[in-house]
């Protein structure tokens, strides 16, 4: 009786051991999301589940191109593209970015550039016009997402403060078929 009583006992701990670990791994390193809606495409689809790497921004700074994960104003999580980093100038005209007056390539955008044909993909902004700042602010980000005409982003919620962030993300593990890691000039 004692041996059965001991074993039990064994796979009680093993089990809280492993529930614990999971809930850290998921609080403090990684997190799965899944994209909701069109506004990152052609890039993400619409149900795309991804890992959020919680890590990235805790031990290094953001990227232009990265793309990720925060909280928005209306009490969800919301998945963009770093544009505009601290103290950046952004402008779009002709259909292209410039960031401190030097134009960006952004190639992730160059199929729907081409399927567009009343207009351009992305309307000429200045990030004064959107945000009423000369560039961004200290501590914030400018995100937009890749479907640039159907994206609830910067342009219409103001910057991200980096608090907000939870985290970057490139790994789409499924569908099966669509796994791979996203690159930030893809």
């Amino acid at each position: 009786m004692t041996k059965k009583k001991n074993e039990v006992w064994e796979w009680t701990k093993a089990l809280l051991v492993a529930v614990a670990l999971a809930a850290v791994i998921r609080y403090f390193l990684f997190a799965p999301i899944v994209v909701d809606g069109q506004s990152m495409m052609p890039t993400l689809k619409h149900q795309d589940r991804m890992i959020v790497n919680k890590l990235s921004y805790r031990i290094g700074e953001p990227k232009r191109f990265d793309i990720i994960v925060f909280h928005a104003p209306e009490q969800k999580d919301y998945i963009k593209r770093v544009i505009g980093l601290p103290g950046d100038h952004i402008e779009y005209k002709d259909d292209t970015l410039y960031v401190n007056g030097k134009a960006y390539e952004e190639p992730y955008l160059d199929a729907y550039k081409k399927m567009v044909v009343d207009g351009p993909l992305t309307d000429p902004f200045t990030l004064e016009e959107k945000t009423g700042e000369k560039t961004v602010p200290e501590g914030e980000l400018f995100v937009m997402g890749d479907n640039r005409r159907y994206s609830k982003d910067s342009r219409h919620i103001g910057t991200v403060a980096m608090e907000k962030v939870l985290g970057k993300t490139s790994v789409v593990y499924w569908p099966f078929e669509d796994m791979r890691i996203v690159k930030l000039n893809e």
